[in-house]
C-alpha cells in the first residue's frame, strides 16, 4: 500500500478528481497549503503598495491506494494537473506500514 501525495495548483483541483473518479480512485484527502519551489512566489500591489507574496496558495491531494495501482494514479494526476507553467507542482510516493478502518475493524487493503 502506499500514499500519492500531489501538490498542486488550486483550480485543478476538478479535473485531477475527475482523472482519479475515472481510474477507480473512490477516496481523495484535499488540504489548502501555502508554499513555494522554483516558483519562489511573486509581487503584488495592495492600495497603491508594492508587497511581496513568498508562500503560495496550492492544494495538496493524498491518496491511498494498493501499490500496483500507483502507476495509473501518477498518470492520471499529471495528465489532469499539468498546465505547462512553472508551479504546475510535485507528487510524492510513500509506504504505508498498516491501514484500519475505524468503522468495520477492517485492515490493511481491505480498509482502502
Amino acid at each position: 500500500m502506499k500514499i500519492v501525495m500531489a501538490i498542486i495548483k488550486p483550480f485543478k483541483l476538478e479535473e485531477v478528481r475527475d482523472a482519479l473518479t475515472g481510474i477507480g480512485v473512490h477516496g481523495l484527502t484535499v488540504t489548502e497549503v501555502k508554499g513555494y519551489g522554483r516558483q519562489k512566489g511573486h509581487t503584488e500591489i495592495y492600495r497603491g503598495a508594492e508587497y511581496a507574496v513568498s508562500f503560495l496558495p496550492k492544494l495538496k491531494i493524498e491518496v491511498a491506494v494498493a501499490s500496483d495501482q500507483v502507476a495509473k494514479v501518477i498518470d492520471a494526476i499529471t495528465s489532469s494537473a499539468k498546465t505547462g507553467q512553472i508551479g504546475d507542482g510535485k507528487i510524492f510516493v510513500y509506504a504505508i506500514d498498516q491501514a484500519v478502518r475505524i468503522r468495520t475493524g477492517e485492515t490493511d487493503a481491505d480498509a482502502l
